[in-house]
């Protein structure tokens, strides 16, 4: 195999995962600049991809998330062989997920063990979770040869901005006005489930702006009536932009704000890829397992015996986790990045 043939990636659906997909891309561009890398993906992570220098092409998967589509699998294995692909890189752990660089004819299938891949791929690595603890810990390994150590330390993901996008985006928004105040970011949703979700994202908001700040909440049209609700809650000087926003704006309006607050979620994962400071809050899941991947990060989560409990839905039906962190602890935090002087777009 050519040092030079390109890498073919699958990466994962979700986004957060995407945005922490960066670090192996930068992994691999550190170790072998001269070799191309394209991203095999679901529709909405090609704005994502866009953003990252490291990427020379993102490649549609037009599947949902769960579909099988073997025939369509088959379809564009078939049509990447063209590519001449020197290795594939498969991040999710299904079987299914490993069938285009098998159908494509990739001389190195790289993946974990994992829903009887044998076969399917060539290049099978074990999966220690006590040694590999994070989730961009086990993309990064994925890029180095078999057996070696990670590289200390781990790159961040860095998403570009475009500030005449951002411009015109404010502009078109009706924001320009608000450029003048410390803007602050909200992002209450989480696709994964209300475990994830902090609820007190409306009295945040109004004590937010009762001391001056203008408060942006993004979220994707399914969070809408959310975003609406901390609007009614807050008053003045708060914007829903649910829905409003495509991926690509919202990468470029965080860029404009001041302080980022989010659940564990792919727009915290964004946001931390962006550079802005952040709060971040936690209940079912883990800041151990997926970290804001900044070193401007303030990380809020109670570490009580049941967590992390990783469920949808609070099993024991009282959301501990979340409903014991106040607004005015996250007011406080916020309030002390805002006095550092780091924390600016």
């Amino acid at each position: 195999m050519a040092e030079t043939a390109p890498i073919l990636v699958v990466g994962p659906a979700w986004v957060g995962d995407m945005v922490m997909a960066q670090s192996l891309f930068m992994t691999l561009k550190a170790r072998q600049p001269e070799r191309p890398i394209d991203v095999l993906a679901p529709r909405w992570s090609l704005p994502l991809i866009a953003r990252m220098p490291e990427v020379r092409a993102g490649i549609e998967m037009p599947l949902g998330h769960g579909d099988f589509g073997l025939a369509l699998r088959r379809r564009q294995g078939v049509a990447l062989r063209r590519a001449a692909y020197g290795q594939a890189i498969v991040l999710p752990r299904s079987l299914k997920s490993a069938l285009v660089p098998w159908f494509a004819g990739i001389p190195r299938r790289t993946g974990y063990r994992g829903e009887l891949r044998f076969g399917l791929l060539n290049d099978i690595r074990p999966l220690d979770p006590s040694i590999l603890t994070q989730t961009v810990q086990r993309f990064v390994a994925l890029g180095q040869d078999p057996g070696a150590a990670l590289p200390p330390p781990i790159p961040f993901p860095r998403l570009r901005t475009d500030p005449a996008h951002q411009q015109a985006l404010a502009a078109a928004l009706g924001l320009g006005e608000d450029l003048s105040h410390p803007c602050i970011g909200l992002m209450p949703g989480a696709e994964y489930g209300p475990a994830k979700q902090w609820t007190a994202f409306g009295e945040l908001a109004q004590r937010l702006t009762a001391q001056g700040a203008r408060v942006w909440v993004f979220g994707s049209a399914k969070e809408a009536a959310l975003g609406e609700a901390i609007v009614q809650q807050a008053g003045a000087g708060t914007r829903n932009l649910c829905g409003q926003t495509a991926l690509a704006d919202a990468i470029d309006l965080l860029g404009l704000c001041q302080i980022a607050v989010s659940n564990d979620s792919g727009l915290m994962h964004v946001a931390a890829a962006v550079g802005v400071p952040l709060v971040a809050i936690y209940g079912s899941s883990t800041p151990d397992y997926t970290p804001p991947l900044t070193d401007r990060a303030e990380i809020l989560w109670r570490r009580l015996p049941c967590s992390p409990c990783f469920e949808r839905s609070c099993p024991l039906g009282h959301t501990d986790c979340l409903r014991g962190i106040p607004a005015a602890q996250v007011q406080d935090v916020v309030a002390r990045l805002l006095a550092d002087p780091a924390a600016s777009p």
